[in-house]
Formats: C-alpha cells, sequence, structure tokens
C-alpha cells in the first residue's frame, strides 16, 4: 500500500493523506517551534510570517489556489473518455503558458515588494518593513514549484496514486528546518526563507514531477492558445483567480490588522499553525482524498451516489470536528506550553496565543466541512458560483473583522474569522443543496447532535477537574503561580486526554452513536 505507484480506494487514501498530514503538522510544528525558538515574537519573527503573505496572494490570484485540484478534474474527463495523450499536451501547454504568466508577476512582485509591504503592514516601522521586503523576496520564486508540483501531481491523482501527494509536504517542512539550521548563524531569519524555497523545490516540485514522468508523462514547452485544455482549465481557473475565499483572505485580514500591535501577526501565525493541524487532518486529507472520487460519479453521472458521499463525507468530518475543538479548548494553554514556549518564547506569549487559539478552535468542524462541500463544486466542474459566493462573503466579513478589530483588539480579529468561516460554510452548503446536488437534509444530523453534546460534555469535564487539581496545589503549596516544565505540561496532557476520552467514548456509545464502534473496527480492535 506504501508503493508510490499503489492505487488507493477512497478509504485507504484518505488513511495515508490523513497519517501524513499529521506527519507533515508534527513537522510544521517542529518548524514554528524552531522559529519561535531563535526568534519568539519579536521584530524578525513578524517579519518572516508576513513574507509569506504575498507570495500567497500571488498563487492564489493567478493559480486559483488549486492547480491539482482544476487538474484532477481535466484530466479525469481525458482519462475517462480514453484521450490521455491529448490530456498530455494540455499539460505542456497549460504550465508553458503558467510559467510565463506567473514567471512575469513574481518578477513584477519583486519590484513593487516595498509598496506592497507599506500597504499591507501599516504598522511595520521602517526596519521591519526593509527585513519583511527581504524576505518576500526570496519566497517569492517557490510559487513556481508549487504550481508545477500540483500540475504533475494531479496525474498522479487521477490514477488514485496518493502516495508522492502524502510525502511532500513533509519535504517542503523540513527544508525550512534545514535551512535554518545549516545557515542561521550566517544569513540570520533569511537561512529559514532560503530553507522554505528549497523545501519547495525538492517536495511540491522534483517528487511529483519525477513520479509523473515514470507514468510516461512528457512535458514540452507547447504554447496554443486555442489547445482545448488550456481553454477548459481557465474557464475552471479564471472565477478562483478572480474571486477571493475567506479560507485564505482570513490570514491576509488578520495579519493587516494585527501589524498595528507588536508580536501580534506571529502569534497569531502560530495559533493559526496549531490549530490548523487537526482542521488539515480532518479536512484537507478527505478532501483530497474525495475528490478524485467525486470528479468520477460526477463525470459518470452517478448523481444520487455524488450526493450521499458528499454528505456522508462532511457528517464524518464536522463530527470529528467538533469532538477535536472540545479538547484543543480544554487543554490549549497546556499543549502550548509544551509545544512553544522556550528559547525567546515566553510564558506571556503562550497565554495569548492560547487564547487566539481557543477562540479559533471553536470553528473547526465549520472548517472541515466547508472544504468537503468546496471540493463538491470543483469535482462537478463548477467553481464560477462557490467562488463568486466566497468572494461575497469576504467582502461582507470585512466590516466584521474591522469593527471587532476596534472595539475588542486582537480577540476581536479571532472572534471575526469564526463568524467569517461560519457564513462561507453555510453559503456554499445552501448553494449546494439549492441545486440539488447535495441536500443539506441528508446530514446526520442526529450523530452531530451526539457529539456535539459529547463534545460539551468531555470538554467542560476535563477543564473543570484540571481547575479544580490546580487550586488544590496551589493551597497544599502555596504557590499562587501555575507549575509549568516539560513533564508537567506532558502529564496534564496524558491524564486530560484520558479523561478526555473516557467520558467521550461514554457518552457516544450511551447516546448510540455508531462513531465509537467505526473507530474500533477500522483500528481493529473488535
Amino acid at each position: 500500500m506504501l508503493r508510490p505507484s499503489h492505487a488507493h480506494s477512497a478509504f485507504s487514501a484518505t488513511v495515508v493523506l490523513m497519517a501524513s498530514t499529521f506527519l507533515s503538522k508534527i513537522i510544521g510544528l517542529v518548524r514554528v517551534k524552531y522559529i519561535m525558538w531563535l526568534f519568539g515574537s519579536g521584530m524578525q519573527a513578524d517579519a518572516l510570517n508576513a513574507a509569506f503573505v504575498l507570495p500567497d496572494m500571488i498563487s492564489y490570484f493567478l493559480v486559483g489556489g488549486a492547480a491539482s485540484i482544476t487538474f484532477v478534474t481535466i484530466l479525469t474527463r481525458y482519462r475517462e473518455t480514453g484521450r490521455e495523450a491529448e490530456g498530455e499536451r494540455s499539460l505542456s501547454v497549460i504550465l508553458s503558458t503558467m510559467y510565463l504568466v506567473l514567471g512575469g508577476a513574481i518578477v513584477l512582485a519583486e519590484i513593487l515588494a516595498p509598496f506592497y509591504v507599506q500597504k499591507m503592514f501599516p504598522g511595520y516601522d521602517a526596519q521591519k518593513a526593509a527585513l519583511c521586503v527581504r524576505l518576500t523576496r526570496i519566497l517569492l520564486p517557490a510559487q513556481l514549484c508549487f504550481f508545477a508540483g500540483g500540475v504533475f501531481g494531479a496525474v498522479l491523482l487521477v490514477r488514485k496514486q496518493f502516495n508522492v501527494q502524502a510525502v511532500t509536504p513533509l519535504i517542503y517542512n523540513l527544508g525550512t528546518i534545514v535551512g535554518g539550521v545549516l545557515l542561521v548563524r550566517q544569513l540570520g531569519v533569511s537561512s529559514l526563507a532560503l530553507g522554505t524555497v528549497a523545501g519547495a523545490f525538492f517536495g511540491p516540485f522534483f517528487l511529483s514531477w519525477f513520479f509523473a514522468r515514470r507514468l510516461g508523462t512528457r512535458y514540452r514547452p507547447i504554447l496554443d492558445w486555442q489547445d482545448e485544455g488550456l481553454r477548459e482549465w481557465v474557464r475552471l481557473s479564471l472565477p478562483l483567480m478572480a474571486g477571493v475565499s475567506l479560507v485564505t483572505a482570513d490570514s491576509w485580514i488578520i495579519a493587516h490588522f494585527a501589524s498595528r500591535i507588536g508580536g501580534a501577526v506571529s502569534l497569531f501565525n502560530y495559533a493559526k499553525q496549531l490549530f490548523t493541524a487537526p482542521t488539515a487532518v480532518l479536512a484537507q486529507a478527505a478532501g483530497a482524498a474525495s475528490m478524485p472520487f467525486f470528479a468520477s460519479l460526477w463525470s459518470r453521472e452517478s448523481h444520487y451516489e455524488f450526493a450521499n458521499e458528499v454528505a456522508d463525507s462532511v457528517s464524518r468530518v464536522a463530527c470529528l470536528g467538533l469532538l477535536s475543538a472540545s479538547v484543543m479548548i480544554a487543554l490549549g494553554e497546556t499543549m502550548i506550553d509544551l509545544v512553544f514556549t522556550g528559547g525567546r518564547f515566553s510564558t506571556s506569549d503562550a497565554h495569548l496565543c492560547a487564547i487566539y487559539f481557543s477562540i479559533f478552535s471553536i470553528s473547526t468542524f465549520l472548517w472541515s466541512a466547508q472544504a468537503i462541500y468546496a471540493r463538491a463544486f470543483y469535482a462537478a466542474g463548477n467553481t464560477f458560483v462557490p467562488m463568486v459566493a466566497s468572494t461575497l462573503v469576504t467582502v461582507v466579513s470585512l466590516p466584521i473583522y474591522a469593527s471587532l478589530f476596534h472595539g475588542y483588539g486582537a480577540m476581536g480579529l479571532a472572534a471575526a474569522s469564526d463568524i467569517g468561516i461560519a457564513m462561507q460554510t453555510l453559503t456554499i452548503g445552501a448553494l449546494l443543496h439549492q441545486r440539488h446536488m447535495v441536500s443539506l437534509a441528508s446530514l446526520d444530523y442526529a450523530e452531530l447532535g451526539r457529539c456535539l453534546a459529547a463534545s460539551v460534555a468531555s470538554g467542560v469535564v476535563v477543564w473543570l477537574l484540571f481547575s479544580w487539581l490546580g487550586g488544590k496545589l496551589i493551597h497544599a503549596t502555596g504557590i499562587s503561580q501555575p507549575v509549568h516544565g516539560r513533564a508537567a505540561d506532558l502529564a496534564v496532557l496524558m491524564a486530560g486526554g484520558a479523561v478526555w476520552l473516557a467520558v467521550t467514548d461514554r457518552i457516544l456509545a450511551g447516546t448510540g452513536s455508531a462513531l465509537p464502534r467505526t473507530v474500533r473496527s477500522r483500528l481493529g480492535l473488535g
């Protein structure tokens, strides 16, 4: 099953990608920890975290942020109709065209980076802004690697080969760490940016290209504006390029406002990194694994099966998102203290980061659900409707972010993020329902209700238990400050996790949930 050429089922693909995403996020947290250890939430950390925004924007607006998603739909159609040679030619045409377009945009961005930083991060002083410009210019070329890697990766996904996609993010995250270890003394924070670019080349690009080539795919420089595949890709991608999804814009908007508060850009980024770990495992892995199967069902006009598969996937990831949120909120501060505190990242930094993390965690189930809903539209070859809707949601959300930031500061930004993603999820779900693609009535509301009850109860029990134990400890020792340290934090996390799991399992089993039995069966525990 671990061979690069293995063709997966929907379930085995989900398992592989969830395991990969989990490992990637662990390495990603090590990467974040390394940055925090070296630079904390100070000037260099803020500049580095902000430097990723412009490259992400260019990728989003010129590539549509979803090269592999749109390509899976196109190549699936070519494969299903026995025209793989035409699909390979279209791949070459699209790559050649986008090398020119994306390359030109990167050159322009390199020139205009100082103006962009000044407008995007108005709270940065001259020194921080200059460092952000330098780091931005280093990171920009990586977007060529991501685009080409997404295209070659789609060749593998169409054949249900997910193992290469499972490995590439691991290499990407390791690149930053290796770059820092080797060059930080000579180049400072710039070494992390250079390592990131190297990771993008050797991971997302090189591995995908190498294994696509082993399948016989050959890239040839071809420019043909009349190519059918290019025109189809433009039709699918233009809405993604022209619109703005809050899923991506959320981090940009937060960074813009947070630049007015020293260290806030970094703290929000760190909280998001930890928050997106379970979200990525639940939603991105399941969504990426489901995409080729959704596309195949739609192309065969199996619309009933398509609707059921999407609804089942949304129900599953939303249930797991609700359960994850409870333990994340209850043990969030201990988790952040264990993972992040050290070096130049202080306990007070960890406390603020934990507050943002807990607020973000409330919306875990919504982030999970919207990822599946969006892929249902993409699999059906419709990117226009969801992107128009997402753009409208983003526009409507902007005054909410501004209002909550001016009224409640940084915590208001975190709350605005939850409100925005709720609007995004409900809007995309309602559009699928309205178009008779996926009915909202087919969601498993009973199971969602059971998981909500279990998540609230287990989270409250864990929080109350450790609050009580903390009070007892203070009374017994006379120490008014909480006990910190790796061993103490790890003990709290293990004990808290065990209590949470026991209470959750008890409530789910007692209310007739099928989730505990399903999990045990999948794990081979009976």
